[in-house]
């Protein structure tokens, strides 16, 4: 692995973000603007930016760690908040792209908190990163 971009986990929550920012913000109504369209805008972006920034960190422990966990919760908000959208607007919002999307995210944080506890086992310089393990 050369990059956070080679990360399936970034991959799929890049993805994510641009069907939500695309197909989802824009369908929600305009009393929405600052709730719940706010949050999936926060939220959907932060998840791949988490990884990214946590990916130049992965040489300090915790450091990974923090922005590991970080993305977990907004997999978890992100969860909730296409669950609103499609429960409260199902008139606005295609539900069957909710529902992928909640999949998506449900493991994607599935997917980075095994990252997560994998990272908690390096021990520090010398033994073997789960971003590079040895062969």
């Amino acid at each position: 692995m050369v990059s956070f971009k080679d990360l399936v986990v970034y991959q799929n929550t890049y993805k994510a973000s641009i069907e939500v920012m695309t197909k989802i913000v824009p369908k929600l109504p305009e009393t929405e603007k600052y709730d719940l369209a706010d949050q999936l805008r926060r939220a959907c972006k932060a998840i791949p930016r988490l990884i990214a920034e946590g990916y130049a960190k992965r040489h300090q422990r915790m450091g990974f760690q923090r922005y590991l966990d970080d993305a977990v919760g907004e997999c978890n908000e992100m969860i909730v908040s296409l669950s609103h959208c499609k429960d409260i607007y199902p008139k606005y919002v295609d539900v069957k792209l909710c529902d992928e999307l909640i999949n998506i995210y449900d493991i994607s944080g599935k997917q980075i908190y095994r990252l997560s506890e994998s990272w908690s086992r390096f021990k520090g310089k010398g033994s073997p990163s789960p971003l590079h393990p040895t062969t």
